[in-house]
């Protein structure tokens, strides 16, 4: 009878333990589970969404107190309808900004994806009382680098920078991601998705330094203060534009290309 009873309170103590252990365990991953959804909404709480699918609140149109005809929310999508124009033609856009604060150090995230042959893109610290945002502010190319030079005649363009050679094709400094006309997106560590499939951008941009990122891959990276900035900025596109990048501080803007446009979840975290 004794060794059934000590065998009884091993038994007993074993599962008590175990339980213990099992409860200790349930107690420590609950712990764990709130830190992690602290620590995610503290995250999630230093993003601010510009655009969030449901509303156009704070933007509008470049030098303008509404937003043009063709911006609207499609499908939860901010969405440039219209039909693709040709590059020779083109004479400028009605771009648009999130005009309800400027912003100086930040990272900028957004989804975006365009039609065969289109192009548009993403402005920063941009400033009103110029002919357009460009004249003013650094871009962020958004381009079909593949199909591009095969719908539009670039000779024009590329003439007017100053090439001699191969004309009709589309040049590093204009395709995806590049700092537009100033540096040329890494080609071995871009990965840009197929026209139709929606892509990821990042800028982040503080006073030493400059990054874009395209679908998690750093492509670009930049001092804008260094003599090499300094250069490529007064000898290229830029030199007959004096006030371009002059300003560290300014709205973010969205180009209108003649082509269509489709951006979602764009969200800004300042630095």
């Amino acid at each position: 009878m004794k060794k059934i009873i000590v065998y009884t309170f091993l038994a007993v103590s074993t599962i008590a333990c175990k339980n213990s252990d099992k409860k200790q365990e349930a107690i420590e991953t609950n712990n764990q589970d709130q830190e992690n959804t602290v620590q995610t909404q503290q995250e999630e709480g230093d993003w601010q969404y510009l655009f969030n699918g449901s509303s156009l609140e704070g933007w509008r149109g470049y030098g303008e107190e509404e937003m043009p005809p063709g911006w609207i929310i499609e499908d939860n999508v901010l969405t440039y309808k219209t039909d693709l124009g040709k590059e020779e033609d083109y004479t400028g856009g009605r771009d648009i900004i999130y005009g309800a604060e400027e912003f100086d150090n930040f990272e900028l995230s957004l989804e975006w994806k365009l039609p065969e042959g289109g192009n548009s893109g993403i402005f920063y610290h941009v400033k009103e009382g110029y002919e357009n945002p460009s004249k003013v502010a650094p871009e962020y190319q958004l381009i079909d680098d593949e199909n591009y030079e095969n719908i539009h005649d670039l000779t024009g363009y590329n003439e007017s920078l100053g090439h001699t050679e191969n004309l009709s094709e589309l040049k590093p400094l204009n395709k995806t991601a590049a700092d537009y006309a100033m540096y040329a997106p890494d080609s071995e560590k871009k990965k840009l998705n197929p026209v139709g499939e929606w892509n990821t951008s990042k800028i982040v941009y503080t006073p030493e330094r400059v990054e874009h990122w395209l679908n998690g891959e750093m492509v670009v990276s930049f001092n804008p203060k260094s003599e090499d900035w300094q250069e490529k900025r007064d000898s290229g596109k830029w030199k007959g534009s004096p006030d371009y990048a002059k300003f560290k501080s300014g709205y973010i803007g969205l180009q209108d290309h003649a082509s269509p446009i489709w951006f979602r979840n764009i969200k800004i975290k300042r630095l």
